[in-house]
């Protein structure tokens, strides 16, 4: 595996663990990017450099992807309340809705009442 497959790899590996340990309680907030570049021991450039060359995205990309995936998941396997789940992924309930709506065209209310 070359060595951009394996950072790519290593960073998407790590925003799937991490945005469940904030999701679960674990870690009280999401870490920015740099932070991650430097758990994974690499730079922030390099991190954004590499990914977007190996997959066309910029790393953003993906973490806020994985977090409305886990949204997805939390509305429609507990009966939480928006808001608490909002809460958990460390949101303020109205810029979460808006952020869903944004990534899904739908708000997470009516995600989860077509969805259920």
């Amino acid at each position: 595996m070359e060595r951009s497959q394996e950072i790519t790899e290593n960073y998407l590996k790590f925003i799937e663990n991490h945005v469940d340990d904030v999701a679960n309680g674990i870690i009280p907030e999401f870490l920015e990017l740099n932070k991650i570049a430097e758990k994974l021991a690499i730079s922030h450039t390099h991190l954004t450099d590499t990914v977007k060359k190996e997959t066309g995205n910029h790393p953003c990309h993906f973490y806020d992807k994985k977090i409305i995936e886990k949204a997805q998941t939390m509305l429609l396997q507990t009966d939480d309340s928006i808001a608490l789940i909002a809460e958990k992924l460390t949101y303020d309930p109205s810029n979460f809705s808006k952020f869903f709506k944004k990534w899904t065209g739908i708000t997470p209310n009516e995600f989860r009442k077509t969805h259920a």
